[in-house]
């Protein structure tokens, strides 16, 4: 039943839907918002606060809403913490009050209100605190349990989320009269416009009041206007769109909700979209908020600002009460009065401070039921009444004009703040929000501003004519009267004891009375709360506010949803995704990836009967020991280095010498950092004089090359050198065991000889395969093995492995994954991404003896530091004295019978696997004096796992330490 319902505002009555909220049915039109409907149907209480979990109505009619916030929707679709006031209402809507149980009626939790003179501001910071034990088992579960708002669903988002990319000559923040104006006079000049408003219907508070603009409805005009911008190609209207934030260079970012206003989106529709906008120029003509006054017991459901309560008779046809009184300090709270007469509501007192009247005190439950008055002459009364209209005066919404920096400044005539000069680049202010309160002055102001923003000779329109009077509300924003709390902040329950109590201790500042109070902290951001806290503050200072100052506003300009944020960036979205050449053969041979890094890569292939990882991963590596196994290396970087000083270069940036290197020749190379710890390892062919292959480890191939570029362009300008990555351009394989060689004679063009004497270790050339197809060749092992690394141009790559299986088959060919090339690299005692954590030297390595002395290169001087060369811990091996314990990366190494500590750690594994070949776990890491204690006893503990085990000492190269098996 709607009992509040008036007559005329802007809804279609044609189109009735229904909606519930807390399970109860009722109706509503198109056009309502879920709080007008909800006050249209009677219903006032909407919410409870967030500490005292007083009853609550809604105190706006827009975005600075602090208290109706409900939850709407329910399941994975459930979203918390949304403002009712700008819920634009839709047939099935499913709405739930939140932060409350069991009832929003009769809230447990009400009974905070009755303790609120221990839980005053602050005192969380002197509570909680004894006894110590407490806080983890009790105090903290508690405060867990009674904090926030809302509630997640828990769910996954099912929503999907986009961004975008616009660019404008002149962005308009804001449909209201200056936004309106401005759009006509860019628009009309062919300059690119983008106007964007938060709300579903553009024309700001014209579609709030009953004035008329040239004898006509102001609606009317914004019609007019609105269809005449849209005819304009130049011009983009962005409805329900927020600009959230101002950043450097020009540029804003904007929440487009695209779905949120139906009941469900369609398939693959995106619910919103977070758009970065590149603006020569910006226009911000956002408006202002209406502020309360601050009275005791001024929070009530049904005492909301007067200018809300005008929107909501005027636009949307409701009324908040059957009785209705008005408190206001300027003239705007008159014009509430005088509007809901006309639509019919009962106006049972006005009450004007600058008559010396005032509000002082209320009554009422779950509701307003009665307002005590006190009049100039000091008599008190009591008048019953249902609805209170409260105008403290317009404060302009400056928030955009602060996000980088700028501070606004004190305007005594409007109590309140404006902007400052400190805008951000390009930025102008217009109309309401730059202090204009009457719609002529804001139409202007619009027109001119943006005629100045784009160069000062655009052609201004014939403006209608508006009203034109002042806004000049007194300096009253609080009322003092007895022992009561009166709110300033209501969603967070600041009161003006409060803000007194932050004086009282010291906490003067605004940016400390901000967090000592939490004033200003709610998802509002104090929009209509932060004037009247300073303005209590500057009365205890003895300041005048522009004195008192004000804090800064940040971006977002309302809440956003992480979803907005992140965009299409989640589940297999969240980043790039780099497949390997051969990922699609990989996929059809049902292998299981790995994320390295950006690249998805195989991780071992699963045939018919395994059922644990580790079947697959032995297998593969014993395959690769007895037959000859393939895997995709593409992923390992790839660098062209080409010049007459290629040589020279590579000997810079190595530790070892690279300058003797013979054409067809690879070797092995240590890069170092500046500091003298080891970079990155890895390989440089030389196929010509002037021409060497790098690879690098795929963890670091983008660092390697940024590093080399640095190098080449500020260390050695004057080298003849040129750098081009080619990971990309080239598919490389690793082919790897006994028959490797007998494989590849299957492929290689014949004119090539791959015999131990044509084609020894080490070696590498160009060459074709398949009959023509241009190829490099690199033989190199990684796993102690006869292998070789096998490069074709990448779009050959899936085709290339194809081959390689089918002609392979009789002997024994098989693919192998990442866990396989793991194993076999710590078999044969290879150091990797593991080992070179960006702490280790060469020295810790073994490799102390590659540091060239005699030449100069990068990180040579430092890695003969004190303090390094007195490291000495190295790389060794290590097997469980008990073949059945596991190891695993990370376990610290302590003396056999030493007590598990940091005082007594000798060192760690870096790396562990299960090694087929020795028959138990194996590891590779880094000991004290290792060299002379092979065979020595001792212990890798890991308290964080609980496990203590006892391990052996060995050398590093578990498969082949003499290297036979590479070399044959």
């Amino acid at each position: 039943m709607t009992v509040n319902r008036l007559q005329g505002g802007q809804l279609d009555r044609a189109k009735t839907l229904n909606f519930s909220f807390d399970g109860t049915h009722y109706q509503g039109f198109e056009g309502d918002t879920l709080a007008s409907a909800l006050l249209a149907n009677g219903v006032r209480l909407m919410g409870r606060s967030f500490k005292y979990h007083r009853p609550r109505g809604p105190l706006t009619a827009g975005s600075e809403e602090p208290n109706a916030l409900v939850e709407l929707r329910e399941g994975a679709f459930k979203e918390p913490n949304t403002r009712a006031t700008t819920v634009e209402l839709f047939d099935g809507l499913v709405a739930h009050s939140q932060n409350r149980w069991p009832s929003l009626a009769f809230d447990a939790l009400g009974i905070n209100d009755r303790l609120s003179s221990f839980l005053s501001a602050g005192f969380y910071y002197k509570t909680f605190m004894w006894p110590k034990k407490f806080w983890e088992k009790v105090y903290e579960p508690a405060i867990r349990r009674a904090a926030g708002l809302g509630r997640l669903s828990m769910q996954p988002d099912p929503d999907q989320y986009d961004k975008g990319f616009l660019y404008a000559d002149l962005l308009i923040v804001g449909a209201g009269p200056a936004g309106l104006a401005a759009a006509l006079v860019a628009g009309r000049a062919g300059r690119s416009v983008i106007l964007a408003d938060e709300d579903f219907r553009l024309g700001g508070r014209l579609n709030a009041e009953r004035f008329t603009l040239d004898d006509a409805p102001a609606s009317a005009w914004v019609d007019t206007t609105v269809a005449e911008l849209n005819g304009l190609a130049n011009v983009r209207l962005m409805t329900r769109t927020t600009v959230l934030g101002a950043f450097d260079h020009g540029v804003y970012a904007a929440l487009e909700r695209n779905t949120d206003h139906l009941a469900a989106a369609a398939p693959n529709q995106t619910r919103q979209t977070l758009w970065r906008i590149y603006a020569d120029h910006t226009l911000l003509a956002a408006g202002a908020t209406e502020r309360p006054i601050a009275f005791e017991n001024n929070d009530r459901p049904g005492i909301m600002l007067a200018g809300a309560m005008r929107a909501y008779a005027n636009r949307w046809a409701s009324a908040v009460g059957q009785r209705v009184a008005v408190f206001s300090n300027n003239d705007d709270g008159l014009r509430t009065a005088a509007d809901l007469t006309a639509a019919g509501v009962t106006v049972v007192a006005v009450i004007d401070t600058r008559q010396g009247d005032a509000v002082v005190d209320t009554r009422g439950k779950l509701g307003l039921s009665a307002i005590q008055v006190r009049r100039s002459d000091g008599r008190l009364e009591w008048i019953d009444c249902d609805a209170l209209g409260v105008s403290g005066g317009w404060n302009p919404n400056v928030q955009l004009t602060c996000h980088q920096r700028g501070r606004p400044v004190w305007d005594s005539g409007l109590h309140a703040f404006v902007a400052g000069d400190e805008l951000p680049v390009g930025m102008s202010v217009a109309g309401a929000a730059a202090g204009k309160m009457s719609t002529a002055a804001a139409l202007a102001d619009g027109a001119y501003r943006a005629s100045q923003a784009l160069g000062g000779s655009l052609e201004l329109p014939k403006l209608p004519e508006a009203e034109d009077l002042a806004c000049a509300p007194d300096a009253t924003l609080r009322v003092d009267h007895g022992a009561g709390r009166a709110w300033i902040d209501q969603q967070n329950d600041v009161t003006v004891k409060d803000v007194k109590l932050s004086h009282q201790e010291g906490f003067i500042s605004v940016e400390h009375l901000k967090r000592y109070t939490t004033l200003g902290m709610a998802t509002d951001q104090g929009k209509t709360a932060n004037v009247l806290g300073l303005a209590v503050m500057a009365e205890m200072t003895g300041k005048g506010i522009a004195d008192t100052g004000t804090t800064m506003f940040r971006p977002p300009y309302t809440p956003v949803a992480i979803g907005a944020w992140a965009g299409r960036s989640r589940d297999g979205e969240f980043k790039p995704t780099r497949l390997t050449p051969s990922h699609r053969w990989a996929v059809e041979h049902k292998a299981t990836f790995v994320e390295v890094g950006n690249w998805l890569r195989a991780q071992w292939f699963t045939q018919p009967g395994e059922t644990h990882w580790r079947q697959s991963v032995d297998r593969e590596v014993i395959n690769v020991r007895q037959n000859v196994g393939v895997c995709d290396v593409t992923t390992l970087g790839k660098i062209d280095v080409q010049g007459a000083d290629a040589a020279q270069f590579l000997n810079k940036v190595y530790a070892n010498g690279f300058v003797k290197l013979a054409v067809g020749r690879t070797r092995y190379g240590l890069m170092l950092r500046e500091d003298g710890i080891a970079m990155d390892d890895g390989t440089a062919a030389r196929l010509a004089d002037d021409h060497f292959v790098v690879t690098t480890t795929t963890a670091n191939a983008v660092a390697v090359y940024r590093h080399m570029e640095f190098v080449r362009q500020c260390l050695c300008p004057g080298m003849d050198v040129q750098l081009i990555s080619t990971t990309e351009a080239w598919a490389q394989y690793a082919v790897a065991g006994p028959q490797s060689r007998a494989l590849l004679q299957r492929i290689v063009d014949p004119d090539y000889d791959l015999s131990n004497e044509g084609f020894p270790f080490m070696a590498c050339a160009n060459i074709t395969v398949c009959g023509g197809l241009r190829a490099r060749l690199f033989r190199i092992s990684f796993s102690g093995e006869m292998a070789y690394e096998l490069a074709v141009p990448t779009r050959y790559g899936d085709a290339l492995m194809r081959r390689l299986m089918d002609v392979g088959r009789d002997l024994g060919v098989m693919p192998y994954g990442t866990e396989a090339l793991g194993v076999l690299r710590i078999e044969k005692g290879h150091a990797a991404g593991n080992e070179l954590n960006g702490t280790t030297t060469a020295l810790n390595l073994g490799l102390g003896r590659m540091v060239a002395q005699a030449k100069d290169s990068i990180g040579r001087v430092l890695a003969n530091r004190e303090v390094l060369a007195a490291d000495t811990r190295r790389l060794v091996g290590f097997v469980p004295l008990d073949g059945n314990d596991s190891l695993l990366g990370g376990m610290h190494l302590m003396g056999a019978d030493a007590v598990a500590n940091a005082a007594n750690d000798q060192g760690w594994l870096t790396s562990a696997c299960y090694s087929p070949h020795v028959g138990s776990s194996i590891a590779l890491g880094y000991l004290e004096n290792a060299e002379s204690r092979l065979g020595e006893h001792m212990r890798a503990v890991s308290p964080l796992e609980g496990l203590d085990v006892k391990v052996k000492v060995v050398s590093a190269h578990f498969v082949d330490p003499e290297g036979e098996r590479l070399r044959g």
